[in-house]
């Protein structure tokens, strides 16, 4: 076997040759006599004609027998199909292989879906299937685009002095960011290894050692909450300059990402990048990442209704808040079910309502706010926002950050509601001077925004410890439509200022030894200013491949809870494998069943056994024992006559139980305890779990939770009532 050519790279130029293609086949029609089979390969598709008259008879009965996706080696002469048969849809639509010798190299069973990019497929079918997913020619040009954006990274990159350095993969946990994935060594029992969360602290060294300009393809690894954006382990262009300011940095990105979509898609990006300050962005947009590919800025009225007749807005500024709104150019023309929609979304964004104006064709003003504010006042509202006839105005007011964030998710649901967000049209922007700190309520401190190494302006070192919120810092994000592609910062490289940030994160010097004693070793020996970025590669190939979703640009991606569905990981080991890593079970679970079914340390935390994987480190003295008294109280809690409470049951559940009724289902809880028991005691050493899980898909709607009704709202139309239960009339004896 000799593959000569791929499928879809043949055309007419190729009439007359002898060719052998192998690929899959697609489809097959059997005319009588002759069989037509579609063969594709990751080029293309191609037309294959099995004719009796031509091949031998064991060729022309294997192709019979064919089941698609099947596995196929053919060897024939390429020639010009009938004009009539010509198939417009595909490259090599005019021409057909005229087979002459065919091999079945792989027989197909029958598959669980058709990889086929017209049809819809379940998305966890597809990941439990994706080595059949791949075959989907969206999903091969998919994998091919990422590499060419990747090779226009490099050739830019190589081009501007940038040395491509790896940097490890087994390094020291620091958390200050999201969770560290840890390893355990097995030649340092007890310890741990962490995955890079970034190669931020390497980088950085590498200044320190002399580099200037290094860039690498970096595998970073987070263990956070999965969105459509977001996987556990991803892919960054990393890089980090030497000698350079903000300014420098940014300039070289603008030039990077027009250089990859113009040698990539052959797309050329004429305009500036936008920048703004962080403080603008979320004034002007409400979101620190603006989609600019539509309007719709929002604009601040606090000034002009400052004393207004209406009282939701004259409150809202007294009260320190703000007023701002929105002018939907030509929104006039919004039906009242779709005001009413904008108002439920306002709702979910936090907002208490939505007041609004509707200017018509004539300049009429329609609106509930003409009953409460003067001519002049309305007036001022409209040239503020620069409202004509045909507008729609709407509003919110109160604290500033639930005005951002209302208005910041009302305007991105104008622009779908309104088609103003097209795939194919690509809007940068630099998002700079981002706060040096954001306050944790869940650490009861101020944290660092991007991370600890980020410099502060000079200006601003005065309110490190003053007043953190009013600190800026030299960092900024490329976004693009609406999704923060990555970001980056001017580094710290002075000794004596990451000593004091620091201690304004609140740092022991123990803490700071511990976690970055190797960095600050060797900021003592000479650290050049310098400045960096990393952005996200899946992130920009989704949006170049006009993608919903990261998934579609990877390979082998997680599900959404971060699970492999085609491997099953992450998965239970063997024994052997975790003493090695001087780990081990807490016994098997039936021994841990045996010995206690739950166990409680402190007042809160709960460690549930039988949940499968629960590892102890060997070396360390376990907390729980000793397990004879573990086993003893549990011997006692077994002896001890069980008690049910059938009336706090009943108020659960919301049901009223009379008198008579309440031995009988006090006999019932208590089998039903009884049968509990008896099924947790039954040997089930040995016996392999099992599971049986219906695939369950929504297709009619999106499963968005809802507020709940009011208790007065659901008893509503019941046609009796006693205090808070309904009397449900007897229909059964």
């Amino acid at each position: 076997m000799k593959r000569t050519d791929y499928c879809g790279t043949l055309g007419e130029k190729d009439v007359g040759r002898t060719v052998t293609v192998c690929g899959w086949v697609l489809s097959k029609r059997d005319m009588g006599g002759v069989i037509f089979i579609d063969l594709r390969d990751r080029e293309g598709t191609l037309q294959v004609v099995f004719d009796s008259g031509i091949v031998s008879g064991d060729d022309f009965n294997m192709a019979e027998g064919l089941r698609n996706q099947s596995v196929l080696s053919v060897t024939g002469m390429i020639r010009i199909r009938g004009e009539e048969t010509y198939n417009p849809k595909i490259a090599t639509g005019t021409i057909e292989l005229a087979a002459e010798h065919a091999e079945l190299l792989s027989a197909a069973d029958p598959l669980p879906f058709i990889p086929d990019d017209n049809i819809q497929i379940r998305e966890e079918l597809r990941l439990r299937y994706r080595y059949l997913d791949l075959r989907r020619p969206r999903m091969i040009e998919n994998l091919r685009l990422r590499q060419r954006v990747v090779r226009a990274a490099q050739a830019f990159l190589d081009g501007h002095g940038f040395i491509e350095v790896e940097t490890p993969i087994l390094t020291k946990s620091t958390p200050e960011g999201a969770r560290d994935y840890l390893v355990p060594s097995r030649v340092h029992p007890g310890t741990f290894y962490a995955l890079p969360q970034s190669p931020q602290i390497f980088k950085q060294l590498l200044m320190v050692g002399g580099i200037d300009r290094y860039y690498q393809v970096a595998r970073c690894f987070r263990d956070e909450d999965l969105r459509a954006d977001r996987q556990p382990e991803f892919t960054q262009v990393d890089m980090e300059m030497s000698f350079v300011g903000q300014d420098d940095v940014l300039d070289l990105l603008e030039d990077l990402f027009r250089h990859i979509f113009e040698s990539v898609m052959g797309i050329c990006i004429t305009e500036p990048f936008p920048r703004l300050t962080w403080t603008e962005a979320m004034d002007r947009y409400g979101s620190d990442k603006p989609d600019l590919r539509f309007g719709l800025p929002i604009v601040d009225l606090t000034e002009k209704v400052r004393g207004s007749g209406f009282g939701v807005f004259r409150k809202a500024v007294e009260c320190g808040g703000v007023v701002r709104a929105i002018n939907v150019k030509g929104g006039a023309s919004l039906t009242r079910s779709e005001i009413d929609e904008l108002t439920e979304k306002a709702l979910d964004l936090g907002a208490k309502g939505m007041a609004w104006i509707a200017v018509r064709e004539s300049g009429e003003l329609y609106s509930i706010l003409t009953k409460f504010m003067t001519q002049e006042e309305l007036e001022g509202i409209l040239d503020a926002a620069d409202a004509g006839p045909g507008d729609f105005i709407l509003f919110c007011a109160d604290k500033l950050p639930v005005v951002r964030k209302t208005l910041g998710g009302l305007r991105l649901y104008i622009a779908d509601m309104l088609n103003l967000r097209r795939k194919d049209d690509y809007k940068f922007l630099f998002v700079t001077d981002f706060p040096q700190f954001e306050y944790s309520e869940e650490k009861n401190r101020y944290v660092a925004t991007h991370h600890p190494f980020t410099m502060p302006y000079p200006e601003d070192l005065q309110y490190l410890f003053t007043d953190p919120s009013r600190v800026r810092a030299q960092a900024y994000d490329v976004v693009l439509n609406g999704i923060e592609l990555g970001s980056g910062s001017i580094r710290i490289h002075r000794s004596d200022v990451q000593q004091m940030m620091f201690k304004a994160l609140g740092f022991t010097p123990d803490e700071i030894k511990e976690r970055f004693g190797f960095m600050i070793d060797a900021f003592r020996y000479g650290t050049p200013p310098h400045g960096g970025f990393a952005f996200g590669l899946d992130r920009l190939v989704m949006l170049m491949a006009g993608a919903d979703s990261i998934r579609e640009v990877i390979a082998f991606p997680k599900a959404k809870d971060a699970s492999c569905p085609l491997t099953s990981a992450p998965g239970v080991v063997d024994q052997k494998q975790l003493e090695v890593l001087h780990l081990q079970h807490r016994g098997s679970a039936k021994q841990i069943r045996s010995n206690v079914d739950l166990m409680t340390v402190g007042d809160t935390d709960t460690i549930d056994f039988n949940q499968p994987g629960f590892l102890k480190p060997v070396m360390q003295k376990s907390p729980f024992e000793p397990v004879g008294q573990l086993v003893e109280e549990k011997s006692k809690r077994q002896n001890r006559v069980p008690s049910v409470d059938v009336d706090k049951v009943a108020k659960l559940a919301c049901l009223r139980i009379r008198d008579e009724e309440r031995e009988a289902i006090t006999r019932e809880m208590l089998a039903i305890i009884s049968f509990a028991d008896k099924l947790k005691d039954i040997d089930t050493e040995g016996v392999p779990v099992t599971s049986h899980v219906v695939p369950i898909a929504n297709v009619f709607r999106n499963d968005i939770p809802q507020k709940p009704l009011e208790r007065g709202l659901v008893l509503f139309n019941a046609p009796s009532g006693n205090e808070h239960y309904v009397v449900v009339p007897r229909t059964v004896e």
